[in-house]
């Protein structure tokens, strides 16, 4: 019988095997990475392409592209595309974020003859209808018009702003910016964009050679290289702390977002940085947790997080708390920096955080397609898979002085840039 008064043993995660990518190369110069795991017919087939030509003057330019990608090309409606996606239980997306956009097709081997073409029309010959991009600016201004009212939202844009300013990670969307695209400016940026050497396909899940072949004829021969790239770079300095205010008169709660430009992944301190960062914030039963929400009751969450980015990377601490209580919810904040620069952390602290931290990365690689989503990880930061190695050594052995130190190095309460939109 199982004595359920001793809880289970348990064991400290020492490896993470990962499914490695493997390189080729087809005629046109078109990377594809593979990674092939797991039983399952499905497959995954992601074409990624770094957002570049950044222009302050046409700052939706490349988001509007991404997302308008599947509304139509020279020989397919946007509904025909979609019913015959949909047709063979396929799915396909479109996303955007700050470095890259992509198009991803999921779909089973057997119908990948039927479903990649469609694709291969989507990223050659899309063709920006005027009524959809009319529809899109009438929805984009609608969503933002709504989000505007959120406290959290608009201390997101806000802080991003503040932080990186009028690049494409800081740019202060307003609904004037939605008016100003137009079809021109959309197809002169897909013809430079979406083109081989500016794109990166990862294959994942059951990867069969019948399927890198068929991505071989579809994408290696006939789709080709035609424009220059110019390539998205950015240069960052943190600045000295400073609060920004933005007052909602009948704000019942207020949104705090506070940090400050940080490193990213292809520092050597980050992995370390991480740990601090899970310590303070980064899980459930982080110090923040414990003081602003199971001890003051200030806030149902909050959180920090350090992000790493293609030109940069940054930390931040966010929450929404009592509006009555956000000058308490600051001060206590503060107060749990200090502590974390002035005392070492308990062993068994570290240790409950060392176990959460392999064990989050060991679970969240279930199949072969989070394995892709970790080699895109690396791959996009220009590193190896030793990254991941080293990251394993550094959670598993870093010690209390260790992360003293790099709170003291990299934690500064006075230089963080403090947003709060509500009441203080």
């Amino acid at each position: 019988m199982i004595d359920r008064a001793q809880a289970p043993a348990f064991g400290q995660v020492e490896n993470i095997e990962l499914i490695r990518a493997k390189p080729l190369v087809l005629a046109n110069g078109l990377k594809v990475f593979s990674i092939d795991g797991g039983e399952q017919d499905l497959v995954r087939i992601e074409f990624i392409f770094a957002n570049i030509a950044y222009d302050p003057k046409k700052p939706l330019q490349a988001f509007a592209c991404n997302t308008m990608l599947n509304d139509g090309t020279s020989e397919l409606s946007s509904t025909e595309i979609a019913d015959r996606v949909d047709y063979y239980g396929s799915f396909l997306q479109t996303d955007y974020n700050n470095d890259h956009s992509s198009v991803t097709l999921y779909t089973l081997n057997k119908h990948l003859a039927n479903t990649l073409p469609i694709v291969k029309a989507i990223i050659s010959d899309s063709v920006f209808p005027q009524v959809e991009l009319d529809t899109l600016v009438r929805n984009q201004k609608q969503k933002l018009s709504v989000n505007l009212e959120k406290n959290d939202f608009v201390s997101r844009k806000t802080f991003n702003h503040v932080l990186f300013g009028d690049t494409l990670y800081g740019y202060d969307i307003t609904s004037n910016d939605y008016d100003q695209l137009d079809r021109e400016q959309l197809l002169s940026y897909f013809k430079t964009a979406y083109q081989p050497k500016n794109c990166t396909v990862i294959v994942s899940g059951k990867v069969k050679d019948e399927s890198i072949k068929l991505l071989d004829e579809l994408f290696g021969k006939d789709w080709n290289n035609a424009f220059d790239v110019k390539e998205n770079k950015f240069d960052f300095k943190a600045g000295s702390g400073k609060e920004h205010y933005v007052e909602k008169a009948d704000a019942l709660q207020s949104a705090i977002r506070i940090g400050q430009i940080s490193i990213n992944r292809n520092h050597a301190d980050f992995p370390g940085l991480q740990v601090v960062n899970t310590i303070l914030g980064g899980y459930f039963g982080s110090r923040l947790m414990a003081n602003i929400r199971e001890d003051k009751g200030f806030t149902y969450g909050i959180g920090s997080a350090l992000v790493s980015l293609k030109n940069s990377g940054y930390f931040f601490i966010a929450s929404e708390v009592g509006a009555d209580v956000c000058t308490a919810a600051m001060t206590e904040i503060e107060k749990e920096m200090a502590i974390l620069k002035k005392e070492a952390v308990r062993e068994e602290e570290l240790a409950l955080v060392r176990n959460y931290m392999l064990g989050s990365m060991l679970g969240s690689l279930e199949n072969a397609l989070s394995h892709a989503d970790k080699f895109k990880n690396i791959y996009f930061s220009g590193l190896g898979y030793d990254y991941y190695q080293n990251y394993i050594q550094t959670v598993r052995n870093i010690s209390p002085e260790e992360v003293l130190n790099l709170a003291n190095k990299y934690l500064n309460f006075d230089g963080l840039q403090r947003v709060i939109v509500g009441k203080k």
